[in-house]
């Protein structure tokens, strides 16, 4: 049997995945639940023997090159205890940026279906490979296997399709061919117009150590989507994950007859950086970063203006209680929230704005002392349990975050002390429980920054309207990505919606149950804002695909 040939490939791809595209793009304006990869790791699904081959193809990666080169890097070490030892091949800036320009002619000029069937053929793959990236993502991130499964997996591919559907919208919106005719007396003026649109640069996509994945196919797939070579530059702590998905997209444009080059990946280390180097490289058109605001102030101090620049950087997310009809539901929720993957989450709480005569619940009044002591209580509950404290908590990524907490035990009064806990399975995990420390509202210089971990203040406020202000203030100053509040009464929940869209965060109200403030939904949230200083942009929105590319006009007066 012959090969199919590259072109054939690609109208394969673009034809085979047409169906789910239309679904991510009426999903995007329709903001209503769609995922097109289960987020369920189980054997029916992905196949029944799908986790004992991905948890051999892991081993097999360690203590190895991930791929041969003359100058092999790597320093990754799991937060769960082991050593990871794999290496990957780095090569200098300029023969990274050289090799994107060389491949860019020929991924630019294909026709934007192309491009896009090519962006979900690699998203499908990566979504059979979920069980491998779950463990990349665990190993690396400190995340628990459930959600390094789903967050890594599924939930970041979903990320990956919304960018390339809100990618096609805006490219649809050029309509490449027009005959353009104006009265002018007795004559009319008739041109033939044709618009292009032309890739803005080679993206540069700066990978985190929390969520390289979940954080970083936005970015990857929306410049690939455009038309833009890429080069991804993982975090030295999680390069894995990252290679693993430049991998597959270098194996597929292969397959369909581009040159695999359209995506490098670019590991450093800690001791010799290179994304700045990158990052101010005159072909680099585009920068998508995530990770600590000080990278993030000197990228938009030698970056912003001159290039496309997208980051996601640190808030202070703020919870405010006014009063509840749920007391141990609102208990329990946050409980969870401030515990998920040990608070590493960039839309994880820190910041709870409590009235100093306390709040109205269905049990009664409940004072200041008591809801941080309810607090705490549900803390304890939901983490008593070694097997499920390990799959909330995770471990801890970075050991500073271990120093951070020992300091932030000074900033105030021990509400609930944190705590390593036992990691079954795991003895050399790292691993650290929430800790409370109640606080006065004029204590700014406690809880008035990010303190990256699981740390959060209870701030005792003057009333409820002072603690919905403190909130908002510091969302709009500091930066926020989400916000909760709790309250029975509507007109502070309309002034609550009012105040937080004013400083760009999302709002959840009153959550009792099993959806929680730390989430975002594909397809349906709006994650970062670009209007705080917790990010200049928002996954995703039309702006955020819609600068990767500008439009070339040529025109001549129509043949006779």
């Amino acid at each position: 049997m012959t090969e199919p040939s590259a072109q054939a490939r690609r109208a394969a791809f673009a034809e085979a995945h047409r169906a789910t595209l239309a679904k991510a793009q009426e999903a995007a304006r329709s903001r209503g639940y769609f995922s097109a990869y289960p987020e369920t790791p189980s054997g029916k699904i992905y196949g029944e023997t799908a986790k004992a081959e991905a948890e051999a193809a892991f081993q097999a990666l360690l203590g190895q090159p991930f791929a041969p080169g003359d100058t092999l890097l790597g320093e990754e070490a799991s937060p769960w205890g082991q050593k990871l030892g794999i290496t990957y091949p780095g090569l200098p800036v300029d023969a990274l940026v050289a090799r994107a320009e060389a491949a860019a002619p020929a991924w630019a000029d294909a026709a934007p279906e192309i491009r896009a069937g090519i962006c979900l053929e690699i998203l499908h793959r990566l979504n059979r490979d979920s069980f491998l990236m779950a463990q990349a993502v665990m190993h690396t991130t400190g995340q628990a296997f459930a959600m390094a499964f789903q967050a890594g997996g599924p939930h970041a591919q979903d990320r990956g399709l919304e960018a390339v559907a809100y990618a096609m919208d805006e490219l649809s919106k050029v309509p490449g061919a027009v005959r353009w005719t104006k009265p002018a007396g007795r004559e009319q003026l008739v041109m033939d117009k044709r618009f292009r649109a032309v890739p803005r640069g080679i993206g540069l996509v700066i990978g985190c150590a929390t969520f390289p994945t979940w954080n970083g196919y936005p970015g990857i797939f929306a410049s690939l989507a455009t038309g833009n070579a890429v080069i991804v530059k993982p975090h030295p702590a999680a390069i894995l994950p990252l290679a693993l998905t430049v991998r597959t997209a270098r194996a597929v444009l292969a397959e369909a007859g581009f040159a695999a080059d359209v995506i490098q990946l670019a590991p450093d280390t800690a001791a010799a950086p290179i994304a700045q180097d990158l990052a101010t490289h005159p072909a680099i058109g585009i920068v998508d970063f995530t990770g600590g605001p000080a990278f993030g102030a000197w990228l938009r101090a030698h970056v912003g203006g001159r290039k496309a620049l997208h980051t996601e950087e640190a808030g202070i997310n703020p919870v405010v209680l006014h009063s509840t009809a749920d007391f141990a539901g609102l208990c329990r929720n946050l409980a969870f929230s401030l515990s998920l993957y040990s608070g590493q989450m960039c839309t994880a709480p820190q910041n709870i704005f409590i009235p100093a005569e306390g709040i109205e619940t269905e049990a009664g009044r409940k004072s200041f002392e008591e809801i941080g002591a309810a607090l705490a209580r549900a803390i304890d509950w939901l983490l008593a349990d070694p097997a499920r404290a390990a799959g909330v908590l995770g471990a801890v990524q970075n050991p500073a975050t271990l120093d951070r907490i020992a300091a932030a035990r000074g900033l105030g009064t021990i509400v609930r002390d944190s705590a390593a806990v036992e990691m079954p399975g795991f003895p050399e995990a790292r691993s650290a429980t929430p800790l409370l420390v109640a606080v006065e509202a004029d204590a700014c210089e406690a809880w008035g920054e990010e303190r990256f971990g699981p740390i959060a203040f209870l701030i005792r406020c003057p009333d409820a309207a002072a603690a919905l202000d403190h909130a908002a203030g510091s969302a709009r100053a500091r930066g926020a990505i989400t916000a909760l509040v709790h309250a029975t009464d509507e007109g502070f929940l309309a002034r609550a919606e009012a105040a937080f869209a004013r400083a760009g965060v999302a709002l959840s109200e009153n959550l009792t149950g099993s959806v929680f403030v730390n989430q975002s939904a594909a397809f349906s949230d709006y994650h970062v804002s670009g209007a705080n200083p917790a990010g200049t942009s928002c996954l995703t929105d039309a702006a955020f695909v819609a600068n990767r590319f500008t439009i070339a006009m040529a025109r001549r007066p129509a043949a006779a």
